[in-house]
């Protein structure tokens, strides 16, 4: 429970996550969050991908499941 209220109360928010954004835009530029953003979603996607590879790895040496 404890843990829970100290997350709660160190997540930013309203004029905290406006601070971020404008933070981030004046880092980067405009031109380049679109890119940033991009490359964030081919990490994701890589990163699921990999997932499922290693799920259906798992699956496919499981003993219980394979019929041979």
């Amino acid at each position: 429970m404890q843990t829970l209220l100290f997350t709660l109360l160190w997540m930013p928010q309203g004029w905290e996550l406006i601070i971020i954004f404008v933070a981030i835009l004046l880092l980067f530029g405009g031109k380049k969050i679109p890119e940033l953003m991009k490359g964030i979603g081919k990490g994701i996607k890589g990163f699921k991908d990999g997932m499922k590879e290693i799920e259906e790895d798992i699956k496919s040496d499981d003993p219980i499941n394979n019929n041979k």
